[in-house]
């Protein structure tokens, strides 16, 4: 398994956070809010493979792309950036030794708790 940073996703991840499309929420959160496999299969089949990576910093180009299991890390609930779900991956990702995600949701959170009021 050789999971990567998601360029495309951390890209899109960035702009909606720019689009205000974040939800400032506190980590525990996150458990309330992560994408079910329905609401990830409902996403598929709505939108696509496509549009379903980028809602996932991490990918393992070993996998299958057309399938759920290439893709790790998820940032938001497939409608929005959450600041829970990104807390989650920067902790996740560095016990995992997933440095280069684990750096760019650091990033990402920065960029988040920058726009707070």
């Amino acid at each position: 398994m050789s999971i990567r940073l998601n360029e495309p996703a951390l890209r899109q991840a960035r702009a909606l956070v720019r689009d205000g499309k974040v939800v400032r929420d506190e980590p525990g959160d996150w458990s309330e809010h992560a994408p079910t496999a329905d609401a990830e299969n409902r996403f598929v089949d709505a939108h696509g493979w496509t549009e379903f990576r980028h809602w996932y910093l991490g990918i393992d180009d070993d996998e299958n792309p057309e399938t759920k299991g290439a893709y790790s890390f998820p940032y938001g609930d497939l409608r929005r950036v959450r600041r829970s779900g990104v807390i989650a991956i920067e902790s996740r990702a560095g016990q995992f030794d997933h440095d280069e995600i684990r750096d760019a949701a650091k990033r990402l959170l920065d960029l988040i708790d920058e726009g707070e009021p």
